[in-house]
């Protein structure tokens, strides 16, 4: 999923709620998403996803990139036991929240 970003946390609940529901006993969701470090840095890479998060704001009510505890937050939020920060793939984090 690369689709967090374009929602508001009451929006991202109700999807996670869902996939939650949907998968079996140990199952997991794989999301893919860029998150915003906890410190402000001037990197590249948080520079193109500081920008994103303009255009989130801009573009889609609710949208915006977020720090890795804000996405720790939603899945616990939505029954999910946790979250395993897999590898990153350019700007972008590989994460399995399972159940």
């Amino acid at each position: 999923m690369w689709v967090l970003h374009d929602w508001g946390d009451e929006q991202c609940l109700k999807l996670l709620k869902n996939c939650y529901k949907a998968l079996p006993e140990h199952g997991m969701a794989i999301v893919v998403e860029g998150f915003l470090p906890e410190i402000p840095e001037r990197s590249a890479s948080v520079q193109v996803l500081s920008d994103g998060d303009l255009v989130m704001m801009t573009q889609n009510a609710g949208g915006r990139e977020r720090r890795r505890q804000e996405y720790l937050d939603l899945a616990m939020a939505a029954g999910f036991a946790g979250i395993k920060f897999k590898c990153p793939v350019y700007n972008y984090w590989v994460m399995e929240f399972f159940k």
